[in-house]
């Protein structure tokens, strides 16, 4: 049995809903709205909140992070805003690597 809901498959989906698929509480997901810039849904001419997939993936991500990983809403901020990005000292030290090679072969 997964521990996750099934997704299902919408172009939006309203905070009700989002709520039952995530099993969190609407005033959670608002809070977490002012929390974690990640989150933006859509309001439309009713000013009702539309949450994109993105949206609730990202909710489920936090989710995650905060009640099975331990994170703080603080930590779990940094590790989303690191999402997809290389570490930059990593990069630089490869790309140290490389010029080093690259001047042993001009020698």
């Amino acid at each position: 049995m997964s521990s996750n809901p099934p997704k299902p498959s919408k172009l939006f989906y309203r905070i009700g809903e989002v709520s039952r698929i995530t099993g969190l509480e609407p005033y959670v997901l608002r809070y977490w709205e002012t929390e974690f810039p990640q989150i933006k849904p859509d309001k439309g001419n009713s000013k009702q909140r539309l949450y994109k997939k993105k949206d609730l993936d990202t909710i489920l991500e936090i989710k995650n992070l905060l009640y099975k990983e331990g994170f703080t809403i603080s930590g779990a901020r940094k590790k989303l805003n690191g999402r997809g990005e290389p570490d930059r000292q990593a990069v630089i030290e490869a790309a140290k690597k490389e010029l080093r090679e690259i001047l042993d072969i001009l020698k």
